[in-house]
């Protein structure tokens, strides 16, 4: 099979077998030195092999020293999703020989990792699903390979130490995955939740967050597990449920044939819409994990996880609550908002800056405008001036008379130019609001006057017809019309019957 599974094909697959998935996500912490060295983490953009030392290299005679803002890190995201820590945990070595793996061995976590259980609640098409966590431990990452054709046509790998001993965490769930939506719905929230506590940028294409999915399928009413695949490189979150929805159907259809699985590691081909075999899959006894003879066992002192605890954020999931009950937001427009942190920032200053207005108002203009001009702008700034500004605008608009239209344009030259409030409302000129019916009246009558076969057509039913009257009504007044009253104006004066308006 090399086509992306299609929806019914899918469908048909889950007529007979239960999928059955697990989430493994890797995620680089946001700290300023890498794991066990004191090298720069801010590596992404750097020359290859320039952010190393003896310790990230591997060489001889080298000690590790843990680096306690990773440790903080991965503790946080273990309150962040209601997991446990054990008093006291440990490192242990993982074997095993690759290129970009300089020392032979990883220090990671092995039975004791620093979270242990928790949970994290996703909304779905089909409603809201609960996918727990297994664990979420620590470890440093590998070096990179980067595979370049040269000019005579054979291949070769070359090895970037940059990212060698960068500090990694895995956080794994529980078999509780059972379709791609779920997957792709769960690797998002968890992304901003990272986000959110300040753990990770985790950006999937800059290869902060790597996101892994361990498949199978099991006949419809039984309990065993099948045979496991692991599926790999999926480098988007369309692509994680892309590459679920092809590695069941293709399970399916070998199951269907009578034939057996292996348990494996495959690629994802995001070109070609299949998935394609890397290697057969270790189990944890290749990798000879034994205790780290180099670093103590580390003790979580209760004291400092409960000060981890205070010091986090207001989580997604509560604040998007608190926009439902609180400022009396849409499910939709709460998550909109929430998923968003430049959004939720702007939101918030805007309220904070303009007492009174309507919430639902601020999170049209948030969601709607500045989301998608922020998205382009080459004048990128804080969150929390925007959210003045965006005050400054809806307090003119109400108190002001400015112009509906003028506001949006104001609001278009704060975004994209990095203008001011008022620096953008004294740019447009005068911009106040055509809303007086001894100044709309006669716009209204010149418009009637001038267009009528679009008043004929109105008369005869065209409803529609309205709409091409107003737009030229606001046409005259260079968009500064009230554009209801003008809506309501032309329908009283042509309801009236010809010759009365």
């Amino acid at each position: 099979m090399s086509a992306v599974a299609a929806p019914d094909a899918v469908a048909r697959a889950l007529e007979r077998w239960e999928p059955v998935i697990g989430i493994e996500v890797h995620c680089q912490l946001k700290t300023a030195s890498k794991m066990f060295c004191g090298c720069s983490n801010a590596y992404a953009d750097a020359p290859p092999n320039t952010h190393v030392c003896p310790v990230c290299l591997g060489l001889p005679g080298v000690l590790p020293v843990i680096n306690k803002r990773a440790v903080e890190l991965v503790l946080a995201t273990g309150v962040a999703v209601e997991g446990s820590t054990p008093r006291a945990t440990r490192w242990d070595r993982k074997n095993y020989f690759y290129p970009d793996l300089p020392k032979g061995y990883q220090i990671s976590q092995y039975d004791l990792p620093l979270v242990s259980g928790g949970r994290l609640t996703i909304d779905t098409s089909e409603g809201p699903v609960s996918i727990r966590i297994h664990r979420a431990h620590l470890e440093e990452d590998t070096a990179k390979l980067v595979h370049h054709e040269g000019a005579d046509g054979k291949r070769v790998s070359l090895v970037d130490f940059n990212r060698s001993g960068a500090p990694l965490m895995e956080i794994v769930t529980e078999p509780d995955v059972r379709t791609g939506e779920q997957a792709r719905r769960y690797a998002e929230e968890l992304q901003l939740v990272l986000r959110t506590i300040g753990a990770s940028d985790a950006d999937m294409e800059r290869g902060q967050m790597r996101v892994e999915a361990n498949v199978s399928l099991r006949p419809r009413g039984s309990e065993p597990f099948g045979t496991r695949t692991e599926v790999k490189n999926m480098n988007s979150f369309r692509s994680v449920e892309r590459a679920i929805a092809h590695e069941i159907v293709r399970q399916a259809e070998i199951l269907d044939a009578g034939d057996q699985l292996v348990q494996e590691t495959r690629g994802w081909s995001d070109d070609r819409g299949a998935t394609y075999r890397m290697r057969v899959k270790e189990t944890s006894d290749d990798y000879r994990y034994f205790p780290e003879p180099d670093l103590p066992p580390l003790n979580v002192d209760a004291a400092w996880l409960e000060g981890i605890r205070a010091a986090l954020p207001e989580l997604p999931a509560a604040r998007r609550a608190r926009y439902e009950a609180v400022h009396g937001l849409s499910a939709y427009d709460a998550n909109v908002l929430a998923s968003n942190q430049s959004a939720t920032r702007v939101f918030e200053e805007t309220l904070l800056s303009y007492p009174g207005v309507a919430p639902k108002t601020v999170s049209n203009w948030v969601s709607g405008p500045y989301l998608r001009d922020s998205a382009i702008t080459s004048f990128p700034r804080e969150p929390k001036s925007i959210g003045q500004d965006l005050a400054a605008i809806l307090h003119a608009r109400d108190q002001d008379g400015i112009s509906a239209n003028a506001a949006r344009s104001a609001f278009e030259l704060v975004v994209l130019n990095g203008l001011t409030a008022a620096e953008a409302l004294e740019r447009l000129g005068d911009v106040r609001e055509v809303s007086d019916e001894s100044e709309l009246g006669p716009i209204v009558d010149d418009v009637i006057a001038a267009n009528e076969a679009a008043v004929a057509d109105y008369r005869a039913g065209k409803a529609q017809a309205i709409g091409f009257l107003v737009g030229q009504v606001m046409k005259a007044t260079r968009g500064q019309a009230n554009a209801a009253m003008a809506g309501d104006a032309l329908r009283a004066r042509l309801d009236a019957g010809p010759g009365e308006s």
